[in-house]
């Protein structure tokens, strides 16, 4: 039988891979496509623009996320604590990743705890979908979102991560009807998330089904888990099945119309591939409320918290430069300037 990594040396694992090899998608996000229409007089003044909003009862300066990474370890801890110093600062959304691993040890619940230094963050707590088919369920939920205070639980769904992983979780039956009563159960919302394949028209309908309150379509066009599962393989059938699939998935662009096209009242989140403010403006032209990013930030609060804030700072600026440019005075009038081609 083949001998499985720990949870907590499967973290360590996905940190270290991140940071040193290129687990980039064959996709693109596809949001290269599309462009802003430059107005040369815009009428506004750069330093007056609004990029504020409110959501699940929180007020956030700006309309970034720092997508779902990290927990674990210790090293996973000290990047949790500056990410979400950095948000607090910056006043944005933060997701910490799965809490599997501090649900089953929770000696390991403090590499996931942030609020003692993000106390007004919009924060969620994270699980995967398919942990409900492996003796999981509401109790799991809520400690998973106790343990952090968070506002809000992502599900996350990886079913090909699951299927290339060696001893992954494969048994998807069923999961709709669990994910359907863990909404109606849970007093707080639940966002469903995929983690770099995207959402295809279907799976939305069936999220909204379920009564998922937002969706994070993480399209294809980013991390590629299946690559980072490659570079994780403990032998050669799995490293090559993984790697079969590095041009797998629905990029994101297309994938925040996918879910507006069937569910146009669905609050949307945006991720996978999203190298800066420019593009999560596109993003929320395209029908976002949030545009997630992860490597930026991991790799900046790898280094400090101050380098954290400046990268979250320079994201903010570059969505109001991108206002500024295309004469747009709101976050909901950069639909009215967004062209394709």
């Amino acid at each position: 039988m083949r001998k499985v990594a720990p949870i907590d040396q499967r973290k360590a694992d996905h940190i270290k891979i991140n940071l040193e090899q290129d687990v980039r998608s064959a996709l693109t996000s596809g949001l290269e496509k599309y462009h802003f229409i430059h107005e040369a007089l815009p009428e506004l003044d750069l330093n007056r623009l609004d990029t504020s909003l409110s959501l699940f009862g929180k007020k956030l300066h700006s309309p970034i996320l720092i997508s779902s990474m990290t927990g674990g370890t210790s090293a996973a801890e000290t990047i949790n604590l500056r990410l979400a110093e950095a948000a607090q600062e910056c006043g944005i959304a933060m997701g910490v990743g799965s809490q599997r691993a501090a649900i089953e040890h929770p000696e390991l619940a403090k590499t996931f705890q942030v609020r003692k230094v993000a106390p007004d963050i919009l924060l969620f707590a994270n699980l995967g979908t398919v942990q409900l088919n492996y003796g999981y369920g509401i109790d799991q939920c809520r400690k998973a979102v106790e343990m952090i205070q968070a506002d809000a639980l992502i599900l996350h769904l990886n079913p090909l991560q699951e299927a290339v992983q060696d001893a992954g979780d494969t048994n998807w039956v069923g999961l709709a009807k669990k994910i359907e009563e863990v909404c109606k159960k849970l007093e707080m919302p639940v966002i469903a998330k995929e983690v770099g394949w995207g959402i295809s028209e279907r799976s939305a309908k069936l999220l909204a089904d379920c009564g998922v309150s937002a969706i994070d379509v993480a399209g294809a066009g980013g991390t590629s888990w299946s690559q980072v599962e490659m570079h994780r393989a403990p032998d050669e059938f799995t490293r090559q099945l993984a790697a079969t699939f590095v041009g797998w998935g629905i990029p994101t662009a297309e994938s925040i119309l996918n879910v507006k096209r069937v569910l146009p009242n669905m609050t949307v989140f945006a991720s996978g591939g999203i190298k800066d403010g420019l593009d999560i403006a596109k993003c929320i032209a395209l029908g976002a409320t949030l545009g997630g990013m992860a490597g930026q930030f991991l790799k900046a609060a790898s280094v400090s918290t101050e380098q954290a804030i400046e990268m979250m700072k320079l994201t903010k600026r570059q969505i109001e430069v991108t206002m500024f440019a295309a004469g747009v005075g709101t976050l909901e009038g950069l639909a009215l300037s967004l062209s394709k081609g």
